[in-house]
């Protein structure tokens, strides 16, 4: 049985840096390509022409309910999740919308219509949150996104801390074995935007969706998005220094290896369901750590050959990282003799305000927002 505890936690972490979001930048290159070319002048043109753009992906906004339960309001936007109605009446499925903030203007109308462009040049992938239409015709603009509503990964592990053993159909208590199915998951989504010459750049248990069956669904694709469409990482984005790789916060050209350090990130925080990285490391003092070839030590909860893989994925130098599939075919293989019986288990429940110091993390950021881009 779990402990109840309420016991807050790290509540020694005071003297940490305050919640908000500390970030990288890079530096800022011009634009090398663009998913959206349009010269029209005004919102109303630029519709026009998206529109025929995006004829396969819209949806008739009467299909839509107009029963809108807010999920989270952001700088860009609104966030909601409704009902969607095609076929069967009496069986509408639950989707969510991405509302863009009005007014617009040009360029905030353009790189929404680029965000959906791009998801309509990713295409499908089962652990990858998928784009079910849009609605562009007019004003208000909507992305229509695949509803994965049992929430975030990191909501699950903290709530995985808790006295409960399910709840609304998701199972609450996480082994070894499970830790391996999800990591695995999370490595095909990344593998695929390798197959796309992009990589995420913010691996993280904050950035996963997670279904009543264990299917994880990596979201958070903005940085893709950015590379994709800029050919680099804005100045202005913001990424927790906790889960970088130091080429990143050496403010270094970023790669796929950078996700691979992320993902030995994301191990660490599974296994301790939900703990910060660098618990006793003030997030501005990373770098510094680092450089002295420090690493994570082996959490209590955490097997030998689980820890191996952590520290094969925080090599300082990026080409001593294992590829996504030598380190698929790692997990592979160590999936096979985990402990799939022994629940993991954590006593110290989570003040979030607490978590977002040490992270170095937006305590906002941490709500169940779809930040999808």
């Amino acid at each position: 049985m779990k402990s109840s505890s309420s016991q807050p936690f790290w509540l020694g972490s005071s003297s940490f840096s305050s919640g908000s979001s500390c970030g990288f930048s890079s530096e800022n290159k011009e634009s090398t390509s663009s998913l959206l070319d349009y010269k029209e002048t005004s919102v109303e043109s630029l519709l026009r022409t998206s529109t025929r753009a995006l004829a396969k992906l819209q949806v008739p906004r009467e299909h839509l309910s107009e029963v809108l339960e807010q999920i989270h309001n952001g700088s860009f936007g609104t966030i909601y999740r409704t009902k969607i109605y095609t076929g069967d009446p009496d069986k509408p499925k639950s989707v969510v919308l991405k509302a863009l903030k009005e007014p617009a203007g040009l360029q905030e109308v353009q790189k929404f219509l680029g965000q959906i462009r791009f998801y309509q040049y990713l295409g499908k992938h089962k652990n990858l949150v998928q784009l079910e239409g849009c609605c562009t015709e007019g004003l208000p603009l909507y992305m229509v996104l695949e509803d994965v509503a049992q929430g975030d990964l990191l909501s699950f592990l903290w709530t995985c801390r808790r006295d409960v053993m399910t709840m609304d159909g998701l199972p609450y208590d996480l082994t070894e074995k499970q830790i391996y199915h999800i990591g695995k998951q999370v490595l095909l989504a990344v593998e695929f935007l390798q197959d796309k010459h992009l990589f995420h750049g913010d691996v993280a248990a904050r950035n996963i969706l997670i279904q009543c069956d264990l299917t994880a669904k990596l979201c958070g694709l903005g940085l893709a998005y950015e590379v994709h469409s800029r050919g680099a990482i804005s100045s202005t984005r913001i990424v927790p220094l906790k889960w970088l790789a130091p080429e990143r916060l050496l403010l270094r050209p970023a790669s796929i290896k950078g996700d691979i350090w992320s993902f030995g990130i994301l191990l660490y925080e599974m296994v301790t369901l939900g703990a910060p990285p660098y618990p006793e490391v003030p997030p501005t003092s990373v770098l510094q750590y680092l450089q002295r070839r420090k690493i994570m030590k082996r959490p209590s909860s955490c097997t030998h050959t689980m820890y191996g893989l952590m520290k094969s994925c925080w090599r300082w130098s990026e080409d001593s990282r294992p590829s996504l599939r030598e380190l698929h075919s790692r997990l592979e293989t160590a999936a096979r003799t985990a402990n799939d019986k022994a629940v993991l288990q954590v006593p110290e429940l989570v003040v979030p305000e607490l978590y977002a110091a040490v992270a170095g993390v937006s305590v906002e950021s941490l709500s169940y927002s779809y930040s999808v881009l």
